[in-house]
């Protein structure tokens, strides 16, 4: 089961987070209890829809969104779409006692959706189809075309309706659903929409693009819309209260960055290398070898830099100079066997595996 939420009619969980940006924004004087008031907020109103989800969809039925899936309700919660990131399905499911205008509607809906910064602009408005859709390259129809327009999404959901329409029972509930695959390459076109960003963030952060790319597969396998149960948001699954906090106080400023400002891919991708600057240039500083800088920066992106540290002493001058005496390969070595989180140690062998495919 996935682990996160979206809301009803055309609202995703990106307009949920940005009904909390009034408190989402706080003074970066005030202590930790604050904004763990305000993430607890947040868990009550998805819980809260949660059990509205549930007392439709029945008990075994409650799909929650995660950060490699984008889960929408639609038409009172009689109908939603879940796109999986990893496996490359798209699943449109429904409720309705008229079927096939719903799950039509639906699709159309879907193959057109906007990306983020679009969808928090919008809100609940009609979806803007002078630009590219999100799924635009990801999905093609019957006769092998990507769908730009709505006229090929509209005679493709047509197409889906007449020949791809099933139905399974779950808690004595009929749901009616169609299956829909998207392109083997489906995680190099979600990557290809976000490079000019990367590009520009990692020239002006001086951080290898490589770098960002692999730690965006291992977030959020390019789903823009990612926000996980630790409140983790976006492409770079950047949190607010740490990283998103930090960084405004390097940059002067007062507060942390809200949920909405998070969810735009530019703005996300751009904090999310701006930290891993910061660990570098501040957290990390001193480590001279280049390698062993990036296992750590790996790692310290996960779990924090100070349990990098803690894996080689107890005194963060003394790690330094650990990490300086070893090489590469032992540093690398010690991370992934003797750092304190499995989680950590698990992320290094992930984003490591994607730098040197």
């Amino acid at each position: 089961m996935s682990k996160k939420i979206t809301c009803c009619k055309i609202l995703s969980v990106i307009t949920l987070a940005a009904l909390l940006n009034a408190c989402g924004s706080k003074d970066s004087s005030q202590e930790a209890p604050i904004y763990v008031k305000d993430t607890n907020a947040f868990n009550i109103l998805i819980s809260q829809y949660a059990n509205n989800i549930e007392q439709i969809w029945g008990l075994h039925e409650v799909l929650i969104a995660g950060p490699k899936d984008y889960v929408q309700y639609s038409d009172d919660l009689q109908t939603r779409t879940h796109i999986n990131f990893v496996s490359g399905k798209l699943t449109i499911e429904t409720l309705s006692s008229d079927p096939a205008t719903a799950l039509k509607s639906a699709i159309v809906t879907t193959l057109l959706m906007s990306e983020p910064e679009d969808i928090i602009k919008q809100s609940q408005s009609s979806i803007d189809v002078t630009k590219e859709p999100f799924l635009y390259k990801q999905i093609v129809d019957e006769t092998g075309q990507p769908i730009r327009w709505e006229w090929r999404a509209v005679h493709y959901a047509q197409y889906l309706i007449d020949t791809q329409v099933k139905v399974r029972t779950s808690d004595n509930q009929k749901i009616s659903y169609i299956v829909i695959n998207l392109v083997p390459n489906h995680v190099n076109e979600r990557a290809h929409k976000f490079m000019p960003l990367v590009q520009e963030a990692a020239a002006q952060y001086y951080v290898d693009e490589k770098l960002i790319l692999a730690i965006m597969e291992v977030e959020s396998n390019f789903n823009p819309f990612a926000v996980s149960s630790s409140d983790a948001l976006g492409l770079m699954q950047v949190q607010q209260h740490t990283a998103g906090r930090d960084l405004y106080k390097r940059w002067g400023k007062k507060g942390e960055p809200t949920r909405a400002y998070l969810l735009e891919p530019r703005n996300n991708i751009y904090m999310g290398t701006a930290y891993l600057a910061l660990i570098r240039d501040s957290y990390l500083a001193g480590i001279k070898n280049p390698i062993s800088m990036r296992y750590a920066i790996i790692t310290s992106y996960n779990g924090g830099a100070g349990s990098v540290l803690r894996t080689f002493s107890s005194d963060r001058n003394k790690a330094v100079d650990v990490i300086n005496s070893l090489s590469p390969e032992q540093v690398y070595n010690k991370l992934v066997t003797s750092h304190v989180s499995q989680e950590s140690r698990n992320y290094l062998i992930k984003v490591n595996r994607l730098l040197t495919k």
